[in-house]
């Protein structure tokens, strides 16, 4: 342990307070990939293992999945030296280091998962276990949100399917998608649901507790650190999905008793039933205050909770834009090319697209340089507690 500590210490020494990372893919056997993620047409097949649908950021969580590696999800360190060391095992023997000596005492690890997800057909009708539901299997609820990049192929169902239509939950007919989850066999509980266009530049906050089914676009993910989640669609993509899926989180004593009512049980119906839903979950870009530079700008697109939060900054090109943050995060250089804070910056590049900055780093000036000839576009992933000044939506109840 004290070795692998002294080798943190001394890389964030090297490069100021900044962690280089290496990009962590993650396989689904569930779904087709959107293969838009930037690897050569030929790596998105694993066989077994499913297709490269994911990419995970600055993770320490663990894929959840049948088949796959043991640090599957798990990003690692981009080191100089032969040394191979996991953020999670960074985190763990140098927390005080990467997070900040305050921060540390009270969270336990980052907090948050951050990622790519790239489908090509939408995402089954599921659910993530809030937090009374989770812990019951040593879980961790899972809020989340999504910000769909602009200029990038929204695939071929570019809508979200949220929540169920009003009357179910006014009049508690929660048996309605009963016989769904009984038959598996087709995917027609999403008739019970309403769908939402997915549109560049903009996203959604998704409190645990609430049926989804993501649409196609290409999707920047930020959320709670699980992967917890129960499927409660059958048919997708042309195929029935496994139904182990619906109970992958239910204790078996549960599901021995309760059968599918169980999920029934777990799900938010007010939240699911809002007739306000899209005024109370849509996140539009919002500018960040006291940022405003001639170099770029700075926009907030995950908000609304102090569970994790994140931004947008895009750089000019030929210009520089400088800041200051409250604490630990990471980023993805999405597009465009520069220095951050020294360091090289590519979008597509996975050599030099992803970092994490500790948070002694973080609370002092940092400084972006956009040296090509098209905008930099830089995605800043926070996790919890940190910007406990971000908006809030006002919630629309009329």
């Amino acid at each position: 342990m004290a070795d692998k500590r002294s080798i943190v210490e001394k890389a964030l020494e090297k490069t100021d307070g900044i962690l280089q990372l290496k990009p962590a893919w993650v396989a689904r056997d569930f779904l087709p990939p959107g293969r838009r993620l930037g690897l050569p047409e030929e790596a998105y097949d694993l066989g077994d293992r499913g297709f490269i649908c994911e990419r995970w950021l600055a993770s320490v969580t663990k894929a959840d999945n049948a088949i796959g590696p043991e640090d599957e999800g798990l990003s690692h360190l981009k080191l100089e030296s032969k040394q191979d060391i996991l953020l999670k095992e960074a985190v763990d023997v140098a927390g005080d280091l990467i997070m900040g000596k305050e921060y540390s005492k009270t969270h336990k690890g980052l907090g948050r998962l951050a990622k790519i997800y790239d489908f090509g057909a939408r995402i089954p009708y599921h659910l993530h276990q809030m937090q009374k539901d989770a812990e019951r299997v040593g879980r961790n609820a899972k809020d989340e949100a999504y910000y769909f990049p602009e200029g990038v192929d929204l695939g071929p169902h570019p809508e979200t399917f949220f929540g169920v239509h009003p009357y179910i939950a006014d009049e508690k007919k929660y048996d309605i998608i009963l016989p769904y989850l009984k038959d598996w066999k087709d995917d027609l509980i999403l008739r019970h649901s309403r769908a939402y266009l997915n549109v560049g530049g903009e996203g959604f906050f998704l409190p645990s507790g609430i049926l989804h089914a993501p649409g196609t676009a290409l999707t920047f993910e930020l959320q709670e650190d699980s992967d917890v989640f129960a499927m409660l669609q059958a048919l997708n993509a042309g195929k029935i999905i496994s139904k182990d899926l619906l109970f992958k989180d239910v204790l078996k004593e549960d599901k021995e008793k309760k059968g599918e009512e169980v999920i029934i049980e777990q799900i938010d119906w007010p939240a699911n039933g809002d007739p306000y839903f899209y005024e109370n979950h849509h996140l539009l870009n919002v500018p960040v205050k006291g940022q405003s530079q001639t170099g770029g700008q700075e926009h907030w697109i995950y908000y609304n909770t102090n569970k994790f939060s994140g931004k947008k900054l895009v750089v000019k090109p030929g210009q520089s834009y400088t800041f200051t943050e409250k604490g630990v995060f990471n980023i993805l250089v999405w597009k465009g090319k520069g220095k951050f804070d020294g360091l090289e910056i590519e979008g597509g590049n996975f050599e030099c697209d992803e970092l994490l900055v500790s948070h002694d780093r973080a609370v002092k000036p940092i400084t972006v340089e956009n040296n090509g000839k098209d905008e930099l576009m830089v995605i800043k992933f926070f996790g919890p507690d940190i910007n406990k000044d971000a908006p809030k939506i006002k919630p629309y109840n009329k």
